[in-house]
């Protein structure tokens, strides 16, 4: 039995299709857990066992884990509360459930950046790798799929490449880092299929290639067939714009902190494996997704 949280989000939609192909012919059954069954897909009804309510809560995860061999664990940032509540905070029902119930693995998605001089100070990352360090204290076999940024970031600013042929970040336009789409991350969480490893480990996601903003830019233009350009956005002014939307002001200062880190190379460094890179280029991205958006 694999249990799946967050199965209607951008990462756990895909993990549910993979997963819905090819868990039959490995013997494995399927249960998410789900605040509205509604949103799951069609090709799920009849196939997956449902666990209704939040995975923030204690009697869900009692029943969710429940005979369950592995657990995708997905912890949906709760931007109005500080950092460490809503990851760690978030967490500590699902670490009382893996032991009650004997769980034997966990997949969890986390970020990039273990290990270096920045991680104590990255912000959110800091507080998904704290998270990390709960999940793995409980003895179970722990996977944490390491990510950078995704392409996907880029579709909340589709309307101002649309109209301006702008987008923006916070770190510099020559910054080259590793980037990952979300469907690739789905991709590596084959690991809740061949349970054949044991222990605690970080596993990077990451795409082909490091990529600046004005690789980003460049590559935009050319897909899109219209002038796309980067804007560096200051730091104190995202903090304010994010404040005024209403978000606690802790997790704004996490957001900014882990931008800063970002700029200062938190992500750079990782050396590409086959076992770490993933397909999905840039390109192949605009064109499929970015594309669509913008010019809809």
């Amino acid at each position: 039995m694999i249990v799946i949280t967050a199965p209607t989000g951008n990462i756990g939609r895909h993990l549910l299709s993979r997963l819905l192909e090819s868990a039959p012919a490995a013997g494995e059954e399927l249960r998410v857990v789900v605040r509205d069954p509604a949103r799951l897909p069609d090709a799920a009804r009849g196939r997956v066992e449902v666990v209704t309510g939040s995975h923030a809560e204690a009697e869900v995860l009692d029943r969710a884990f429940e005979g369950a061999g592995a657990v995708f664990w997905l912890v949906p940032p709760d931007a109005s509360l500080a950092p460490q509540d809503a990851y760690s905070g978030f967490t500590r029902p699902a670490v009382k459930a893996l032991a009650a119930h004997g769980v034997g693995h966990v997949v969890g998605v986390s970020a990039l950046g273990r290990g270096t001089p920045l991680a104590d100070r990255a912000g959110l990352v800091a507080a998904s790798l704290a998270m990390d360090d709960l999940i793995a204290d409980t003895g179970v076999a722990y996977r944490a799929l390491a990510n950078p940024s995704f392409f996907e970031n880029l579709l909340e600013e589709s309307d101002s490449i649309r109209d301006k042929g702008v987008f923006t970040d916070t770190v510099d336009a020559d910054r080259k880092a590793p980037l990952v789409a979300v469907a690739d991350i789905a991709a590596a969480a084959g690991l809740l299929l061949n349970r054949s490893w044991s222990g605690t480990d970080s596993v990077p996601v990451l795409g082909p290639q490091d990529l600046s903003p004005n690789d980003l830019a460049r590559i935009m233009t050319e897909q899109l067939g219209r002038p796309v350009r980067y804007e560096r956005q200051p730091l104190d002014e995202l903090y304010t714009t994010l404040v005024g939307y209403g978000l606690n002001e802790a997790f704004v200062q996490g957001i900014v902190d882990m931008k800063r880190a970002k700029d200062e190379g938190l992500d750079a460094g990782i050396v590409r494996t086959p076992d770490t890179t993933f397909p999905t280029s840039f390109e192949q991205w605009c064109a499929q997704t970015l594309k669509p958006a913008v010019l809809s």
